[in-house]
C-alpha cells in the first residue's frame, strides 16, 4: 500500500493570466484559475478548445506566451525540472518507444523517476527492491501484467493508453494531469481506469481533458469548460447547470461552445 498524502487548503496549481499563441492564433486566451488536493477537475471542450495545449504549459512540456503558472509554490518557467517530480502527465498520444517492450519501458522511466544509480548511499539490492515495488504497483494499478513481454509498437491504443497511464503515476505524484486518459478503451477498460482516478483523486489533485461529456458527468468534482481557448464555465455540474439555466451537462456543453458566451461567476 503506498502511503497517502496530508491534504492541505494552498493551491497545488495557480495560473495566472496564461496566453500561448502560434502565430495570428491564440491557442489558450487569458486563463486562470487555481486547483487543490482532492479535486478531480475536467477540462471539457470541443477539439481545437486549447485543452492540451493548456495541459502542456502545466506540465512545462511548452512555454507561455504570457502569465505565470505556478506548482506547489514553485515557477514552472523557472523549475521545470524540480516540478517534474511533483507531476505524472498523460498527455495525448503519449509517446514511447517504440521497439522497446512494455516492462523494459517502465523500468527505464522508474529508473528516470527515481534517480536510480548506485552511489555510496544507495546500493544496488537498494535499487532493485525500489524498482520491483514500484513495479509491481504500476503494472497491477493499470492491469498490463499481460502484455509486459510485448514491443510498444505491437500494442493496440487501449494498452497504449494503459502502459501511458502506468508511466504517469510512477512515484505517486501529488498531481496527475491526463489528456484524455480512456481513449482508446473498451467500456470495461474505461470503467476500470475512471474508477481508479476516481480513488486517487481523494489524495491527489488531478485534472483530466476529455471532450467526453459522460467522463466530465462522473469522475470530476469541478468541471472547467474551455471554448476557442477561454474559459466559460467553471464550478462543480449542479453550478454549471444552475447558471447555464438548463438540465443536462449535454445541453449546457452545447449552449456555451456554441454561443461563446461566459456564464457570469
Amino acid at each position: 500500500m503506498r502511503q497517502t498524502k496530508k491534504k492541505n487548503t494552498e493551491a497545488t496549481i495557480c495560473i495566472e493570466h496564461i496566453s500561448k499563441r502560434y502565430g495570428s492564433t491564440l491557442a489558450v486566451d487569458d486563463i486562470s484559475f487555481n486547483t487543490h488536493c482532492g479535486e478531480i477537475i475536467a477540462l471539457l471542450g470541443p477539439n481545437g478548445a486549447g485543452k492540451s495545449t493548456l495541459m502542456n504549459m502545466i506540465s512545462g512540456f511548452l512555454s507561455p506566451s504570457d502569465g505565470v503558472i505556478m506548482v506547489n509554490g514553485k515557477d514552472v518557467a523557472k523549475e521545470t525540472i524540480s516540478i517534474k517530480k511533483d507531476i505524472g502527465f498523460l498527455p495525448e498520444g503519449a509517446p514511447m518507444y517504440a521497439d522497446m517492450s512494455v516492462k523494459l519501458f517502465l523500468k527505464y522511466m522508474i529508473e528516470l523517476k527515481y534517480n536510480l544509480e548506485e552511489t555510496e548511499t544507495q546500493s544496488k539490492q537498494q535499487i532493485r527492491d525500489i524498482y520491483q515495488k514500484e513495479f509491481s504497483t504500476i503494472v497491477e494499478l493499470a492491469k498490463i501484467g499481460d502484455v509486459l513481454e510485448q514491443r510498444i509498437d505491437t500494442l493496440s491504443k487501449g494498452y497504449l493508453r494503459r502502459v501511458g497511464f502506468a508511466q504517469s503515476i510512477i512515484g505517486n505524484p501529488p498531481i496527475l494531469l491526463l489528456d484524455e486518459p480512456t481513449d482508446g478503451l473498451d467500456p470495461n477498460q474505461k470503467d476500470h481506469i475512471r474508477r481508479l482516478i476516481k480513488n486517487m483523486g481523494k489524495d491527489k489533485t488531478i485534472v483530466i481533458s476529455t471532450h467526453l461529456l459522460d467522463e466530465a458527468e462522473t469522475l470530476a468534482s469541478r468541471i472547467i469548460l474551455i471554448n476557442r481557448g477561454k474559459i466559460v464555465a467553471d464550478g462543480s455540474l449542479a453550478e454549471i447547470l444552475k447558471k447555464a439555466k438548463v438540465s443536462s451537462i449535454d445541453a449546457a456543453f452545447r449552449t456555451l461552445t456554441l454561443s461563446g458566451e461566459k456564464i457570469d461567476e
